[in-house]
């Protein structure tokens, strides 16, 4: 039983006429007669009454009338299910972020929920060193990673240049100067992410090369802790540098350029290589893709392999 056969049974039942019935549907009359007669013989079971100039439904015929009617209706709706998801009238954008890379990801959801309001939109909290592996295991479709994952089965795109940034408060007796080497961080007390990353170990073999003593006297588990006690006064922060743009708006924060620190952080957006991404996650690339040639700056659209 296919939906053919369905859907010629049922203009059969409406017309009431093999005849009639093959001239709505374009075919011969032997084409819908032979449809009939194999329906019937797959199902086991008589579907109209021969007997009957104007082809009456047998019992089976008219439980069967009914189911075919579910069926080739529900037909119809996939189809406009289909359509409505090409053209983002409805689906589903799934990603995995970690509290940092998140942030470059809310201006460029603002931009995709303005174009795609009726697509839903959801961002994962992840570990970022867990990412790459639920990205694999289809968990999530799309991914942002401060670091290059350098799986062979993964796509990656560099969309933001971010860095590291020295920040004060601002009654910090450095707060007003220009610039300070790594050797007067020395005396300083950080606050730090306790999570391991490249970019903790980058610093840490910085200040090594420097001879310089790292004191990280606090260590603390969200970045948002890490600012909001460094504006309490309780010591100094090297962060990402988007994660501290309201509070250097607001004063609340200082930020001063290291002579010997420059760390450079690409955001990247991480997919499957192989994988067929869903006209939500397409439509998401593009609009990164967008915002960086409208934005520029920071924003970049850079596909690394």
């Amino acid at each position: 039983m296919d939906l053919f056969q369905l859907e010629v049974f049922v203009a059969v039942a409406r017309e009431g006429s093999f005849s009639r019935a093959a001239e709505k549907l374009y075919r011969t009359q032997p084409a819908v007669s032979q449809a009939i007669r194999k329906l019937e013989s797959d199902l086991g079971e008589p579907l109209f009454d021969r007997s009957s100039r104007d082809g009456h439904l047998t019992d089976a015929g008219r439980v069967l009338h009914e189911y075919a009617h579910k069926m080739l209706n529900l037909r119809t709706e996939a189809g406009a299910a289909l359509v409505d998801l090409r053209e983002m009238r409805k689906g589903k954008l799934n990603l995995a972020a970690n509290e940092y890379t998140c942030l470059y990801l809310l201006p460029v959801l603002a931009r995709f929920r303005r174009l795609y309001p009726q697509v839903k939109v959801i961002v994962q909290r992840s570990l970022a060193s867990r990412i790459p592996h639920r990205i694999l295991e289809h968990d999530v479709e799309l991914g942002v990673l401060s670091f290059n994952p350098e799986d062979p089965l993964l796509r990656t795109i560099v969309v933001y240049r971010d860095e590291l940034a020295f920040v004060v408060y601002p009654r910090h007796t450095l707060a007003r100067a220009r610039q300070v080497s790594i050797r007067q961080l020395g005396v300083e007390s950080f606050v730090a992410h306790h999570v391991p990353s490249p970019y903790r170990d980058k610093v840490i073999q910085a200040f090594r090369r420097h001879k310089t003593q790292l004191n990280m006297d606090a260590e603390l588990p969200t970045i948002e802790a890490i600012k909001k006690f460094v504006i309490l006064e309780n010591g100094v922060a090297l962060v990402p540098a988007i994660t501290v743009e309201r509070e250097l708006t607001t004063g609340e924060l200082v930020r001063i350029p290291v002579a010997d620190l420059k760390l450079e952080r690409k955001l990247r957006l991480v997919y499957r290589k192989n994988a067929k991404l869903s006209h939500a996650a397409r439509a998401f690339l593009k609009v990164a893709e967008a915002m960086a040639a409208r934005d520029g700056d920071r924003y970049v659209y850079l596909p690394e392999r």
